[in-house]
């Protein structure tokens, strides 16, 4: 009887270590699921999916915005309009290796190509080899490929391919226009100039202008004026040139950042700054326009690139010779 009584506990003690197993193992697909969604929540709220601090800064054009054919020829090849964006690229990248010879946070651009065999040779005649990487993928496989690989930017040709797709999927895209006359423009610093609404933050605001007119829009900033803005598409980016730039003293930082905006420096313009702050970033200049123009201001800066939703904005850019990319956010 001794013995059968012992089996019983024996039996019974490993039913509820079982119990327990079970338990403990719910318990942990519980957490992991609150962790997620928790990690989902602060992806949306405007935080950021967790990289690796060196992981490279990588930006995805298709090639004819970086070489286009000369009008005159059938075959030979001038620089596009995002030409001197790489050039500046490459120029920030030989800043941070002679501050950090092992780093791996480098600006790395990858080249959809038309002719790969032709790029080559073009991207070696022009000496950026150490910069570009070519990637061939069908028109399917585009976003799934660009979410693959973490990539920080994708810059396409008109009428743009699959940018709003990538928008959708969370990715800062933009397709590129050409002025007539670009701007020649120094390769240091880097200079990217931002639109706020529907570029770094959300379309929210700019919903509520189009729905409401100006005073819906203002009451709208006014009453939410401590509430930061949900993430846009830009946001990623720019936190990722933040980075680089937490690196160097600011008067030796090889990347320069801007924000102009139509937006005035009250209400409006303080909640673009909070939610800045909340997000833990910073921006070099911000400009309030109130309304006006954003071609002399952009002209005065001569940036590589500036990025707007409203196509308006990026006309005018064009005019100043200013190389700008037109946000398809929907």
């Amino acid at each position: 009887m001794d013995r059968q009584q012992h089996q019983t506990r024996k039996k019974r003690g490993a039913v509820k270590t079982e119990q327990q197993e079970e338990m403990q193992e719910c318990g942990r697909e519980a957490e992991e699921h609150s962790e997620q969604e928790e990690s989902r929540a602060e992806v949306e709220a405007g935080g950021s999916r967790k990289q690796d601090p060196e992981t490279p800064i990588t930006i995805v054009m298709s090639s004819e915005i970086l070489f286009k054919k000369e009008k005159q020829s059938s075959r030979s090849m001038i620089p596009g309009p995002a030409f001197s964006f790489v050039k500046a690229l490459k120029a920030a990248n030989a800043k941070i290796k002679m501050r950090y010879p092992e780093s791996e946070e480098l600006f790395k651009v990858v080249l959809i190509p038309d002719k790969p065999d032709l790029k080559k040779r073009i991207i070696k005649d022009n000496n950026l080899e150490d910069i570009i990487t070519l990637l061939l993928v069908r028109e399917e496989d585009l976003i799934g490929e660009l979410q693959r690989n973490n990539i920080h930017l994708y810059l396409s040709a008109p009428p743009g391919l699959k940018v709003p797709d990538a928008i959708k999927a969370g990715i800062a895209a933009a397709v590129m226009q050409t002025p007539e006359n670009i701007t020649e423009v120094p390769e240091t610093p880097l200079r990217v100039v931002f639109d706020g609404d529907a570029v770094l933050f959300s379309d929210e605001s700019e919903r509520a202008f189009k729905e409401r007119g100006l005073e819906g829009f203002l009451q709208n900033e006014r009453e939410k004026v401590n509430v930061p803005m949900p993430k846009g598409p830009f946001k990623d980016f720019l936190e990722a040139l933040g980075r680089l730039q937490k690196k160097f003293e600011e008067k030796d930082c090889p990347v320069r950042t801007y924000l102009v905006t139509v937006r005035d420096a009250g209400n409006a313009g303080y909640r673009t700054l909070n939610t800045l702050k909340t997000w833990g970033l910073e921006i070099n200049e911000a400009y309030f326009l109130g309304g006006a123009p954003k071609g002399p201001v952009l002209n005065m800066i001569r940036p590589h690139i500036f990025f707007d939703d409203q196509i308006h904005h990026v006309q005018g850019a064009m005019k100043e010779g200013v190389v700008a990319g037109h946000v398809k956010y929907q």
